[in-house]
């Protein structure tokens, strides 16, 4: 039986992308981060920057960096975030449907605490939930975007319609990427992460039945949740 995990070619090809592109988007990009970066500061009279606490590969902790598009003592809150939330600065509204807040990850690509594509960085609370096979999900670098990400491309307008949040997103959103991001690290290739970032980046290339893969495979998922 396999072990779990990518293999020792296919995380050296992945992290070579990962440097080649990061350092190129970074060249590309910085004057709109520091643009962004000088508004959020102003806008929120605070550090333009936000960084968190998040779960990387093996379980180690890292800082993940973002624009700041929250007020700053709101930003800590450990709540789900709707579209409609109060807590979003006005700029903070447009930098987050634009993704332009996620740019500075491309520091956390680079440093190798994080990948352009794989799933999504949790906060510690929400990774301790995770358990038995789930936990193979902690074998990959988190990613800036993945086939979880693509899906719930509108997650914040998602959860603006339910009436309970927090509760939708634990019971609902977390257990279903959870499922997508093992089928994504039983059935990784170099090609879908490439399609992953064209898909990313045009959205309209997408094909939706080829992204959210079922997971029929993985059953009793309740069975890896606490």
């Amino acid at each position: 039986m396999n072990k779990p995990g990518l293999t020792f070619r296919q995380r050296s090809i992945k992290r070579s992308l990962d440097l080649v592109v990061s350092v190129t988007l970074l060249a590309l990009t910085f004057w709109l981060i520091l643009l962004a970066f000088a508004i959020a500061s102003l806008e929120t009279k605070s550090n333009g920057f936000f960084t968190q606490a998040r779960v990387g590969r093996n379980g180690k902790l890292f800082k993940i960096i973002k624009i700041r598009t929250m007020h700053p003592k709101a930003a800590f809150s450990m709540r789900v975030t709707a579209s409609n939330d109060p807590r979003i600065t006005r700029f903070g509204r447009l930098f987050r449907k634009s993704k332009i807040d996620e740019l500075p990850q491309l520091i956390n690509v680079l440093l190798g605490h994080m990948s352009l594509v794989g799933p999504r960085p949790d906060t510690p609370g929400m990774v301790d939930r995770l358990e038995g096979r789930a936990r193979d999900i902690l074998l990959l670098r988190p990613g800036i975007t993945g086939p979880s990400t693509i899906k719930y491309r509108k997650e914040e307008l998602i959860l603006a319609e339910v009436d309970d949040p927090v509760s939708y997103h634990r019971e609902v959103l977390f257990p279903d990427k959870c499922r997508i991001n093992l089928l994504y690290l039983e059935q990784y290739s170099l090609i879908k992460d490439l399609k992953y970032m064209l898909w990313t980046v045009f959205p309209l290339l997408q094909k939706e039945e080829a992204i959210i893969a079922a997971a029929s495979s993985l059953h009793d998922i309740n069975s890896y949740f606490l």
